[in-house]
């Protein structure tokens, strides 16, 4: 039984990032960084199987009129079961009124049977060296 939480209580940091690069869904990001991305995110949704976490996606928010939606996985031995679409439902039930953003190489199909429709194109660029900032140093956290 996988249970969603909107806490970021109990994730072991390493064991994720080592389980996205497994499943080819990793961006690079440190452990640091990793965490940190989701510690600085408006909403989070967490899925465990016990005490390993199996799925997550997060949300960047103004908190008025739009959102953005990143990081929805499912570890592959858990898709197929509804996990992610009950992440993606608590994402989309904590931001109402919300124009809802998103991305997808592969999953157009996945998001619009939630209800997302296509979009203008959209853009992106990396200002300097992709995940090279400050947050790229590995550190220890205080005692």
């Amino acid at each position: 039984m996988i249970s969603l939480c909107r806490t970021l209580d109990g994730v072991d940091w390493e064991a994720l990032r080592l389980d996205l690069i497994a499943d080819n869904f990793h961006n690079g990001r440190t452990t640091q960084q990793l965490r940190l991305s989701f510690e600085n995110s408006t909403h989070v949704v967490m899925g465990f199987d016990g005490t390993r976490c199996v799925a997550n996606a997060r949300m960047l928010s103004d908190g008025v009129g739009n959102a953005y939606v990143v990081d929805v996985w499912t570890h592959r031995t858990y898709r197929h079961q509804g996990i992610a679409r009950a992440a993606m439902q608590l994402l989309m039930d904590a931001v109402p009124g919300q124009h809802i953003y998103l991305g997808t190489d592969d999953a157009v199909g996945f998001y619009a049977k939630l209800g997302f429709a296509p979009q203008m194109q959209g853009m992106s660029l990396i200002v300097g060296t992709d995940l090279e900032n400050d947050t790229r140093r590995e550190t220890t956290p205080p005692a």
